[in-house]
């Protein structure tokens, strides 16, 4: 088969083949939103017109389309749904063996006020889950973890996504600025520093939105001390390790020291109105009703031990991600490219400089998942805790049998994305965000958040538009270091709203069938923060010019 060069305006008008290209979203989200199907049919649906499209409209060969939506069914299972099993097959171990009892027990040892435990566990314990894999960990991990302490599920599957925000530009060990600098090469440091100086100053709020998103003005002053000390901690390490140190541990430094302050910080200080969760904390696993218990102290000993499969499973997820391990882990035998695509779509100007061929490989390296990772400390957790192999392989089964049609969701969600991006329809809905002028700073930052919101992971924003961002940069007169990281800022925000996130959230705390509502609870937020970022890129642009690193 010969080469295919994408087409960035098929139609002739760029209006018009920007708004053919947002079919297969809207189509989604339509299907979702409006008539409210299941999230699986509203997916199959956006990718079933993003196939029609790209064969009528953007005259892509049909064996590529195949291709490219096979290649995106391999991804979203081994990268996306691998982790959701995973993460929850934890959770459930730790249930069976009693030892999650001990970590909630543990919390409410610290405060029995979920205005806390929500900072504790979304935000800081999630922040380090995502620094040390990615993926749906944190939001499937934390909002377990929610549940059990008495949250109700609707509200820890929209909290954990609010959340997981500030901490994505690092997450994986700091995956999405090493993309950023491969794609555009530019200097890893350089992209490391201005993302350390646009994200703080949202890392510092994001525990007070997040308790004034679950609670009143005046509960939310009630804790502003310990919401001050958390964001403030972690927002201070975030910015000094992304400037003055390296990529990889931005996240996990700043979410270890956060948490160890907040600690600290409430053997000393509690809130003089303590509000507890009205169902007390809950023993089941998820999908069991909750039922109250009577709170015990338990010695340091126990606590380790009872945190022991969540602190086994993060240090092989930190392990697996490490740059060298990972290589290690790798054989390039599981490496192959995809037939029927690997370099014949081509990417043409103005996106590249130069005509440049897309890759397309079908990564199976499932070792170095994870997923793997989170499994690998699981199993090994449940046998030092005496659970026997059978009964662990049972819970395994149980917890992959209902999770088949989120399973489902996510391969369609990641096919129709792969067939949007091989097929230019992304990059369509991109270039049209480029045309803005004397705004791009600010529009170029949501451009990174539809890229989030599209592809599902910063990396992928990155890898799509980051070299968009640097060519459109140089070219109207903005520094190129500047544009490529307000993309991987911008599209943090656009985490919490893509639609495999929703997936995992819905799935993680048993609200399958209510992703329209949680995306409705989440997407407000997702814009107003995306501006928030824009803005600060704008301040950079043009009132800070000398504080953008070189």
């Amino acid at each position: 088969m010969g080469s295919w060069y994408q087409n960035y305006d098929p139609l002739g008008y760029w209006p018009l083949s920007t708004l053919v290209s947002a079919l297969p979203v809207l189509t989604l989200f339509f299907v979702l939103l409006v008539l409210k199907k299941r999230v699986w049919v509203a997916a199959l649906s956006g990718m079933i017109v993003a196939v029609l499209l790209a064969l009528v409209v953007f005259r892509m060969p049909a064996l590529m389309i195949l291709s490219s939506s096979l290649l995106g069914f391999v991804f979203g299972l081994l990268r996306i749904a691998w982790i959701i099993v995973a993460s929850i097959f934890l959770y459930n171990v730790a249930v069976e063996t009693g030892q999650f009892q001990v970590m909630k027990e543990s919390i409410a040892g610290l405060s029995s006020d979920k205005r806390l435990q929500l900072v504790l566990i979304a935000f800081c314990f999630g922040a380090f889950l995502e620094g040390t894999g990615g993926g749906g960990a944190p939001v499937a991990i934390a909002g377990s973890f929610l549940i059990g302490l008495g949250f109700p599920p609707f509200q820890a599957a929209t909290l954990c996504l609010l959340a997981n925000t500030a901490p994505v530009a690092w997450g994986g060990v700091g995956n999405p600025i090493r993309v950023l600098a491969g794609v555009t090469g530019l200097p890893e440091h350089s992209l490391n520093m201005m993302a350390g100086r646009i994200l703080p100053p949202l890392s510092a709020i994001l525990p007070l939105w997040l308790t004034r998103s679950m609670v009143g003005w005046r509960e939310t002053r009630d804790v502003w001390p310990a919401l001050a000390v958390s964001g403030l901690s972690f927002a201070g390490m975030q910015f000094y390790w992304s400037n003055f140190q390296e990529t990889g541990l931005v996240d996990i430094v700043a979410a270890i020291f956060s948490l160890l302050v907040m600690v600290a910080f409430l053997k000393v200080w509690r809130p003089a109105r303590v509000i507890e969760n009205e169902g007390g904390m809950g023993t089941g696993r998820i999908g069991q009703s909750a039922v109250a218990i009577e709170l015990r102290r338990h010695s340091t000993v126990a606590v380790m031990k009872g945190w022991s499969p969540f602190i086994l499973s993060s240090l092989f997820i930190f392990l697996a991600g490490l740059p060298d391990a990972n290589k290690a882990l790798s054989y390039s035998i599981l490496k192959q490219p995809m037939p029927s695509l690997h370099n014949l779509v081509l990417r043409v100007p103005p996106v590249v400089p130069q005509p440049a061929r897309e890759a397309a490989i079908a990564d199976l390296n499932f070792v170095a998942l994870p997923g793997t990772a989170i499994s690998f400390g699981t199993v090994l957790s449940a046998l030092l805790l005496g659970l026997p192999l059978n009964r662990t392989l049972r819970i395994f089964g149980q917890t992959v049998a209902r999770l088949v049609p989120s399973l489902l969701a996510i391969s369609f969600m990641v096919g129709l994305a792969f067939v949007t991006r091989y097929s230019s329809m992304d990059t369509v809905l991109g270039l049209s965000l480029t045309r803005t002028g004397p705004a791009f700073p600010f529009f170029g930052t949501l451009l990174g958040w539809l890229g989030v919101a599209l592809t599902g992971t910063d990396a992928g924003s990155n890898a799509l538009f980051g070299n968009l961002q640097k060519v459109t940069a140089e070219q109207l007169g903005y520094s190129a270091v500047l544009m490529a990281a307000a993309n991987s800022c911008g599209g943090v925000m656009g985490k919490m709203i893509d639609a495999q996130s929703i997936v995992v959230s819905s799935t993680a705390t048993q609200q399958v069938g209510k992703e329209a509502a949680i995306f409705k609870a989440v997407f407000v937020h997702s814009i107003v923060l995306a501006s928030l970022v824009g803005l600060i890129v704008m301040l950079y642009a043009f009132v800070f010019p000398g504080a953008i690193p070189f």
